[in-house]
């Protein structure tokens, strides 16, 4: 027999050990977490305040560029600036505070985890675990925001944490419900009130329709629950309104305030679930149909009502934004585990293939620009590339190269050297989720990032403000560039004074690049000297000029 040149791999088990799920979240989480500047709304928002808290700033009222920010509770921001500070020797600011991010996102896997494999049939612990975490981290909407730094993420991993309580309801309610507490405690101080509010009135519907929890155990349960949750979130609440009453009003009058109507919001949110939250929506309906003699379950039906109750509390209060999705993948990858041992063996394979060819497909594109903007072939590619980043100057890294290369390999090892298995499907469709974003930040980040960044911007406008300036002001400004232009190159500015204009003789205006917005005028006879006109690459919605009266 001729001997083979190669000896043939051996093929991988599933589901996979959790060793392997490690490696494949930690290939999901750092790729692009710290290599970008941040960027437009939340992320420069997010760095903004934990910059801030972590430059002297008082740390129980966010602010944003000097100003209050009271729109989310400041438990992300806590954990990004004591990050950011203490891996500042090591890394930029920016880089090391979303290091947050990262952490809860992996806090989020390993609870859900938990969740899946205390909470499934006898002998099917593992696979409901690992189908759990994979269709999570698999959930396309997560792929960019989980690199960003937005308070939802740590929301997402106390939603997670509290999911991984419910399974120890009958047996240790009162451990259980204090845990529960405590972590809806904790999502409230990430994200503000629906995430937690939405959860309890699910487990309270659930409390009623499933006997398992309509005892006085169950009881206990909801009840630890609810005071060690309330503790946590008047600690916060009481202590602002103490401390500062001016920002504990504002903070009240947002969370109260309505954003949209019910009827749009919905439709805009359904809109964005439909890819946002693939592939666990269409596992999860399917697990609703197909189980659905068993809803009386409290693993079926819990999650279900908290996935349901989130979807209907953001669709009643808004805004119907892609971040307040968030949360609500973790209820429905669960849902979505229940039901993959009852996938029908075409459409298994079917979800399969598509998965596999999709991300092949789209994986080929990133190496493709990534050649084009190297070598400038091919030509027309290499044009589209540049109109969109001009000026950029490609940098070969051959560490970046060797990890994207690294990451091909294991995508194909995952499809051709899979053994059948439940959910094959949903690991090869994670795994696709990992070979395209780690590609894509190993190859094309830097290009990615300098159309993205404000950093140029900021530094440009610095330098063209006149040495011992004392006073800036602003108009038209958005909350994310202020982020922006504060944490790069420390720029402040004031709302303009529509009343007394000459209070600040700059004026920074941010306008569009068709249209010069002329700097209002504070008399007949005054003037304002255009100092600079700046702009980030290609962008054609933002210009910022900077004037000087004289």
């Amino acid at each position: 027999m001729r001997p083979r040149l190669f000896p043939v791999l051996p093929r991988l088990a599933l589901p996979p050990p959790p060793v392997a799920l490690a490696l494949l979240a930690a290939a999901f989480i750092l790729p692009g977490l710290a290599s970008h500047d941040p960027w437009k709304f939340q992320d420069a928002v997010g760095i903004g305040i934990a910059h801030h808290m972590a430059s002297g700033g008082e740390l129980l009222v966010p602010r944003v560029a000097g100003l209050r920010w009271m729109v989310d509770p400041p438990l992300y921001h806590w954990v990004a600036a004591a990050l950011g500070k203490l891996f500042q020797f090591l890394l930029e600011f920016h880089a090391a505070a979303r290091l947050a991010s990262g952490l809860f996102v992996g806090a989020a896997f390993y609870f859900l985890y938990r969740a899946g494999r205390d909470w499934s049939e006898l002998g099917k612990a593992p696979i409901t675990a690992s189908a759990a975490l994979l269709l999570l981290l698999g959930s396309v909407g997560l792929m960019v925001h989980a690199h960003e730094a937005l308070p939802e993420l740590a929301a997402l991993a106390a939603v997670c944490g509290a999911l991984g309580t419910l399974p120890h309801a009958a047996r240790r309610p009162l451990k259980a419900g204090a845990l529960l507490g405590a972590a809806l405690g904790l999502a409230f101080l990430a994200a503000g009130w629906i995430a937690p509010a939405a959860f309890a009135a699910a487990l309270a519907i659930a409390h009623l329709a499933c006997p398992e929890w309509r005892n006085r155990a169950g009881a206990l349960f909801l009840g630890a629950a609810l005071v060690t949750g309330l503790a946590i979130a008047a600690a916060w609440a009481g202590t602002l309104a103490l401390r500062s009453p001016e920002a504990f009003r504002e903070w009240w009058m947002l969370a109260a305030q309505r954003q949209g109507g019910t009827y749009q919001n919905s439709r805009n949110l359904l809109s964005n679930l439909a890819w946002f939250a693939w592939p666990a929506w269409p596992l999860a309906l399917w697990s609703a149909w197909s189980l659905r003699r068993r809803w009386a379950e409290a693993r079926l039906f819990a999650p279900a009502a908290a996935a349901l109750a989130l979807l209907g509390f953001v669709a009643w209060r808004g805004p119907a934004e892609q971040q307040n999705l968030i949360p609500m993948l973790a209820p429905l990858a669960l849902v979505g585990a229940q039901g993959v041992f009852t996938l029908r063996r075409g459409a298994m394979g079917a979800f399969d293939w598509f998965g596999v060819l999709t991300f092949g497909f789209f994986t080929g594109l990133v190496w493709l620009g990534y050649v084009a903007v190297l070598t400038g072939f091919p030509p027309r590619i290499d044009y589209n590339l540049a109109r969109l980043a001009p000026g950029f100057v490609p940098q070969f890294s051959l560490a970046a190269l060797a990890a994207a290369l690294a990451l091909a390999l294991g995508w194909l090892y995952l499809v051709f050297f899979t053994a059948a298995s439940p959910v094959r499907s949903v690991t090869r469709w994670a795994a696709g989720i990992v070979l395209l974003w780690g590609t894509f930040s190993m190859l094309m980040m830097p290009w990615a990032d300098y159309q993205k960044s404000y950093r140029s911007v900021a530094l440009q406008l610095r330098s063209r403000i006149p040495v011992g300036a004392d006073c800036l002001a602003h108009k038209s400004l958005g909350v994310s560039q202020a982020a922006a232009l504060d944490y790069h190159a420390g720029i402040r500015a004031r709302p303009f004074d529509l009343l007394k204009p000459e209070r600040c003789r700059l004026l920074l205006v941010q306008g569009s690049p068709k249209h010069e917005l002329d700097a209002p005028a504070s008399g007949a006879k005054a003037r304002w000297t255009k100092l600079a006109d700046v702009g980030r690459p290609a962008d054609k919605a933002e210009r910022y000029r900077l004037y000087r009266l004289r």
